[in-house]
């Protein structure tokens, strides 16, 4: 990780919370960062129609004419999305924030704002773990000027408990559901496969961020895999080029997996889908670096879960109209939309087999 990115998560290290701060004290610093997010010119129209932010019991928002608003709710739980061992306090900020600013993607929208409710055993209080992980969450806000307009903040028995709530806007009627793929639709993914679920293996096998081994070979390869687990980045780009546009008939982001969210997406459509696996776009340090480690790069890009890419379907009357990329983000085309009865599958040479979702699953065998 350069210094630089360090400095911009606050992934360095801060001097320890005072033993005295209450959860008082907290939200009203928080409050005051809140309050100091000063969105660029050419969004402060919109930001009138936040009435009331922080210090009431809920925020106001200004309902806006020909505009709908998109809510999404994601749920952070230690030892089960992440572990406190292996994530840095301002990198797990971060990703509250970027899971939801993912969903948003996904509905075409725009981010606007969030609350966030933080669930902290006693140790962790009285640590920097809290003044860092508002600086990974604020960090990100302001580079998609979302504004924080709420939350809340409790003391848990051991485990961290993390309540992201985001929401954005689209102009009426651009919102993009998971239901609305047709049979003949081309089927794109943005940025490229399999590096997120690589990371955590690596995670699962003791490497962990910013540990002293500059000197290995493939320390570098090793770091960028752990970032993309632990700090993903949300196409919101993507998302909005996809909806304002008009672009995207269907759309979902990759969070369970490539298998499984193609499978929610075709479900919500009535269709079926072909995937070539020749045309994945596998991240090349999975594909670099995880033959040697006894991991199968085309089942992490399948499988493996929270890249936070999109996964989308156009129109063969659109496919011209689609940008090479946008923030610098590709995309590949990696199959088509087929009728339903022909079921979700992925072919391989003169081999084609079924799809099965195998991605996570909460409450799976």
């Amino acid at each position: 990780m350069r210094d630089e990115e360090q400095r911009r998560i606050g992934f360095t290290s801060s001097k320890r919370s005072s033993p005295e701060r209450n959860e008082f004290d907290l939200i009203r610093s928080v409050r005051q960062r809140a309050d100091s997010q000063v969105p660029p010119a050419k969004h402060r129209p919109h930001h009138a129609s936040l009435l009331q932010g922080i210090g009431d019991d809920g925020a106001v928002i200004k309902q806006q004419s020909g505009r709908e608003t998109v809510i999404t709710t994601d749920l952070l739980v230690e030892d089960i999305d992440f572990r406190r061992d292996s994530t840095p306090a301002a990198l797990l900020g971060h990703k509250a924030l970027a899971v939801s600013l993912s969903d948003l993607a996904a509905m075409g929208a725009r981010p606007r704002w969030s609350l966030l409710a933080l669930g902290i055993p006693q140790d962790l209080w009285e640590s920097e773990f809290v003044d860092q992980f508002y600086q990974g969450f604020f960090s990100l806000a302001e580079r998609y000027d979302v504004r924080l307009i709420g939350g809340d903040v409790s003391r848990t028995p051991e485990k961290v408990v993390i309540d992201s709530i985001a929401l954005g806007e689209c102009v009426a009627e651009r919102s993009v559901c998971r239901s609305g793929a047709h049979p003949g639709d081309l089927l794109y993914v943005t940025g490229s496969l399999g590096a997120a679920a690589a990371g955590l293996r690596l995670i699962e096998r003791g490497a962990r961020v910013g540990l002293a081994h500059a000197d290995e070979p493939e320390w570098k390869l090793v770091q960028e895999l752990l970032l993309r687990q632990l700090c993903p980045e949300p196409r919101v780009g993507w998302g909005l080029v996809l909806g304002e546009e008009r672009l995207a008939s269907a759309l979902i982001d990759i969070s369970d997996g490539l298998s499984s969210d193609l499978n929610h997406l075709c479900r919500e459509s009535n269709v079926g889908a072909l995937v070539h696996a020749n045309l994945l776009p596998v991240d090349a340090p999975v594909a670099d670096l995880c033959g040697r480690r006894a991991l199968d790069p085309l089942l992490l890009a399948l499988h493996g879960g929270e890249d936070f890419e999109l996964l989308f379907t156009v129109g063969p009357e659109n496919a011209a109209r689609l940008p090479r990329k946008v923030d610098g983000v590709p995309i590949t085309c990696i199959g088509e939309i087929k009728a339903g009865t022909a079921g979700v599958k992925i072919s391989e040479g003169s081999r084609v087999w079924e799809l099965d979702p195998q991605g996570w699953q909460h409450f799976g065998e």
